[in-house]
Order: structure tokens, then C-alpha cells, then sequence
């Protein structure tokens, strides 16, 4: 399956982004959705993710009550919605799929395909 994430821009910190991410194939439903990021200089991390029906979703502590992820599978998309962004949260955010689509999984190598990242920039 091929992912195409959009929406990242320069926000100020406290706004707020959409992040989109379209799926190339059907079932999308067959599949776990995430969001990773990585800054410069540092290694990829978990941001979101979410079961093929929404159902249970998982977060990372430092966008827990700031980011939702959601999705829409009659469209093929998954959605990141970003509020009360900080400098910090300044990144490439990658959308994954996950075959395994029960489980809303934290670890990079769990996933099997991913997106080409799109850049958000959060200025203080």
C-alpha cells in the first residue's frame, strides 16, 4: 500500500495542524494506522496510532491531550489533529500501516509501509 501524508506547515506554538494521510489500496481497514516523527539529530518516534475500526488508540506521553488520531476508512485516510503545539513537537511526521491491524502498536518495526513525511515546524 502506498501512503501520501499531508498538511504539515510553520504554525506558532499553540496552534494548531491537521495532518492527512491517504492510503493507495482497499481494505484500508485492514490495517493498524501510526504516526511517527523524527527532528533533526534525533531518532524516529511514536507520536499515535490507531486500530483498523478506531476502536482503541494509543498515544505518546508528550502528545497525550494535544494530538487525536483518527480516520476515516470509506475515504482511505487517517488523520492526525494537532492543538497546543510547542517548538518541541517541530518534525517530519510519518504515517505507517500496520498489517496487524488489531493492535494499535508504539514500535516502528511493526509497521509495513510508510509515507514520504511531511514537515511541521512550530516557531516559539
Amino acid at each position: 500500500v502506498q501512503l501520501q501524508a499531508s498538511g504539515g506547515g510553520l504554525v506558532q506554538a499553540g496552534g494548531s495542524l491537521r495532518l492527512s494521510c491517504a492510503a493507495s489500496e482497499r481494505p484500508f481497514s485492514s490495517y493498524s494506522m501510526g504516526w511517527f516523527r523524527q527532528a533533526p539529530g534525533k531518532e524516529r518516534e511514536f507520536v499515535a496510532a490507531i486500530t483498523w475500526n478506531g476502536g482503541l488508540s494509543k498515544y505518546a506521553d508528550s502528545v497525550k491531550g494535544r494530538f487525536t488520531i483518527s480516520r476515516d476508512n470509506a475515504e482511505n485516510k487517517v488523520y492526525l489533529q494537532m492543538n497546543s503545539l510547542k517548538p518541541e513537537d517541530t518534525a517530519v511526521y510519518y504515517c505507517a500501516a500496520d498489517n496487524t491491524r488489531w493492535r494499535p502498536s508504539g514500535a516502528s518495526v511493526d509497521y509495513d509501509y510508510w509515507g514520504q513525511g511531511t514537515q511541521v515546524t512550530v516557531s516559539s
